[in-house]
């Protein structure tokens, strides 16, 4: 059986795969900027931080719970 893990012979094999093409720099660049405007700049304008308004943990808990039960109450 092979002693390398599964994880790590993906990420080999994608490395490699990219490392022979004559475009994989600039596909790995693109793959990066699709990545950071998904998690960075949509974050910050589309989800905003609802809970901080709260002071303690009881209190977030709270409100959440009341939203799931009001969400699913309403039709």
């Amino acid at each position: 059986m092979n002693s390398v893990s599964l994880p790590k012979r993906i990420f080999r094999f994608y490395v490699d795969g990219f490392k022979s093409m004559e475009w994989g720099r600039q596909l790995w660049i693109i793959i990066l900027i699709k990545l950071f405007i998904m998690f960075v700049i949509l974050r910050i304008f589309f989800f905003p931080r609802f809970l901080n308004q709260f002071d303690t943990a009881s209190d977030k808990a709270d409100y959440v719970t009341n939203e799931l039960i009001n969400r699913t109450l309403t039709p």
